[in-house]
């Protein structure tokens, strides 16, 4: 395994780290007792794995269901010397209740402390609002940290980029000394996060970027083709990792094998003409069917969608259309586009209405953009996930 110093934390952390949201036996909260053992089995199988292959960073999050609880009932039989904890809890308006929230994660997870706590769903200005007013939940993650129950402080979020900058830039409290951020091949919207990150030291997790990076574990035939030597898996995970200032990225493991070909893919880490020979392979496929290099070209040049009639969120539809047309990724188009209206603030914004069309119109031409080309896509976008 490789290892990166993760910022302003000195921690060493492993380029691959473990993280347990497919490992969890469901949404919901609920008793040990009704895990399933093979479950746990797997679960246990799973951690030792990774602490076999150099994955000494296991993360996890309240809101994954029954998860901190399995967690609670094996690692206490690992070497806790071995690994870094990490767990990821919602803010609140009241402070006191996120103090709570975090100390029932670690009675969860059988743990007295944790060397990363992260304040999980900074996803807009309301929740930025909760976590960095004065008195608000970062102070009060500071001072769980004074009482030795974390070491280490950070956010984690599906904000657009001005939250997230914003999220960065804070210095009230300390700051934050590491961030959780999705940022991956098929959607580089947050580049500029990184950046920023990596001149205040700030360590920088890329997570789920098999998963919400594109589903890359069922890949299409097309980028399977597209990323020869590598699986189209592979090809994110080394883009990822050759950005710099990123540390580690996510392993959303299910079961022990699934460590396997993420770490055949370290072999190629070095060889950046190989990865960059792909990318230029992946944006030919994309500009030949859309006439765009990136599916994301004007994700952050067009209007939020709480700007937007309808509370259209033109970006994140654009950007699906286009991964369904350039990169055949219909399964997680369809699955993304299926959360637009139902999950918000996860995935924001509304999907597109005919009967706002003239509306969406003025608002494009009001700010200098041409609005044909994008009515024509969005017009597309509907038939590929009405």
């Amino acid at each position: 395994m490789l290892f990166r110093r993760f910022g302003r934390t000195g921690l060493s952390m492993p380029v691959f780290s473990l993280g347990c949201m497919r490992s969890m036996h469901s949404w919901q909260d609920m008793p040990l007792r009704e895990v399933p053992d093979a479950g746990q089995c797997n679960l246990e199988a799973m951690l030792r794995r990774a602490l076999e292959l150099g994955i000494t960073h296991v993360e996890t999050a309240r809101a994954y269901g029954s998860s901190e609880r399995q967690l609670g009932a094996v690692l206490p039989r690992l070497p806790r010397e071995r690994f870094f904890l990490q767990t990821k809890v919602m803010p609140d308006d009241d402070p006191t209740i996120f103090r709570a929230r975090v100390l029932d994660s670690l009675q969860r997870l059988n743990q007295e402390r944790l060397e990363l706590l992260t304040i999980h769903g900074l996803n807009d200005f309301r929740a930025l609002w909760q976590i960095c007013r004065p008195d608000g939940c970062l102070a009060e993650a500071r001072r769980l940290q004074q009482e030795g129950r974390a070491d280490w402080i950070g956010f984690s979020g599906h904000g657009n980029l001005a939250v997230v900058l914003a999220a960065i830039r804070h210095r009230q409290d300390g700051g934050f000394d590491y961030m959780n951020l999705h940022w991956y091949y098929v959607l580089q919207a947050l580049g500029p996060a990184i950046e920023e990150a990596r001149a205040r030291d700030m360590g920088v997790f890329i997570i789920s970027p098999s998963d919400k990076g594109g589903r890359l574990h069922n890949p299409p035939a097309l980028l399977q083709r597209l990323s020869h030597p590598l699986s189209p898996m592979q090809f994110n995970d080394l883009f990822c990792l050759q950005q710099p200032g990123v540390s580690t990225v996510s392993i959303g493991a299910a079961r022990p094998e699934d460590f396997d070909e993420h770490l055949d893919g370290l072999a190629y880490l070095e060889e950046r003409e190989t990865v960059a020979t792909i990318d230029r392979a992946w944006r030919q496929a994309m500009f030949e069917a859309t006439g765009h290099e990136r599916p994301d070209a004007d994700f952050n040049l067009l209007p939020d969608w709480q700007e937007t009639p309808g509370y259209v969120n033109l970006p994140f539809i654009l950007w699906l259309s286009r991964l369904a047309r350039g990169w055949h990724l219909h399964d997680f188009v369809r699955w993304r586009a299926g959360k637009l209206g139902r999950d918000i603030p996860w995935v924001p914004g509304n999907p597109m209405r005919p009967d706002l069309e003239g509306d969406i119109t003025r608002c494009l031409e009001r700010r200098g953009i041409d609005h044909r080309p994008l009515l024509k896509e969005l017009s597309e976008a509907a038939l590929l996930f009405p």
